[in-house]
């Protein structure tokens, strides 16, 4: 019966069967809700977390196909909003200055050294982070500007709030790696990457980071203290 439905009213019968069939298709995917915590149950706000399939296949960014930059890293009160940024693999980052003073932004990150010359406005076409890792930006001109963006291989990914939690919205069934990544933790306190499994239901993790965080970035001064960067 559904053969002829298609053949009798052509494109229309199948949109009208693909709108039918969407709400079902997309039920399959469930909401993964990840808690940070350190080591005495206290949220973590700020922590990078996503979830990679570990069959490795992801969708590729709209970015790819050609499409309008997918994100953006602003400049606004002599800081870089938002502080940390996070995009999967692929995807085009726009550095406008939206301040009333130039700005040299720059990084040398392994991930992606890159350098915008002392600008003011829009005018610099977008960058492509195209290896994941962390990179972290910079200013030349003004010391306590810091920033991050988070390249994961992954469309899977969010945020911690100011209680702790993220929340990651239509995850495919399946195996994942889920890991986190924060600045104010050294990589060798960063909590292990694991294995978890995401069903048809809403799925629930905890992440614990143990051991000294440091403090909240200050963007009237200079973070650039660790050896890692």
């Amino acid at each position: 019966m559904r053969t002829t439905v298609l053949v009798r009213f052509g494109l229309l019968g199948l949109s009208s069967l693909l709108a039918a069939l969407a709400p079902a298709a997309y039920s399959a995917a469930a909401t993964l809700e990840i808690s940070v915590v350190d080591e005495e149950g206290r949220p973590i706000e700020e922590v990078a977390v996503y979830a990679t399939p570990t069959d490795g296949a992801v969708a590729a960014p709209a970015a790819l196909a050609g499409s309008e930059p997918q994100a953006v890293m602003d400049q606004k009160d002599l800081q870089f909003v938002p502080h940390m940024l996070i995009v999967q693999t692929g995807t085009e980052v726009t550095f406008p200055n939206g301040d009333d003073v130039s700005h040299h932004v720059y990084s040398f990150s392994e991930a992606k050294p890159f350098e915008l010359p002392l600008y003011k406005g829009n005018v610099y076409p977008p960058v492509v982070f195209d290896q994941p890792g962390v990179v972290v930006l910079g200013c030349n001109i003004h010391d306590g500007m810091l920033g991050y963006i988070v390249v994961v291989d992954t469309p899977h990914y969010a945020k911690t709030d100011e209680h702790g939690l993220a929340r990651i919205d239509g995850v495919p069934s399946g195996d994942y790696i889920l890991a986190a990544w924060t600045p104010r933790a050294r990589p060798a306190a960063l909590p292990a990457s694991r294995q978890i499994t995401v069903g048809e239901g809403p799925a629930a993790a905890e992440i614990q980071i143990t051991g000294r965080l440091s403090p909240g970035h200050e963007h009237k001064v200079s973070s650039l203290t660790w050896d890692r960067y």
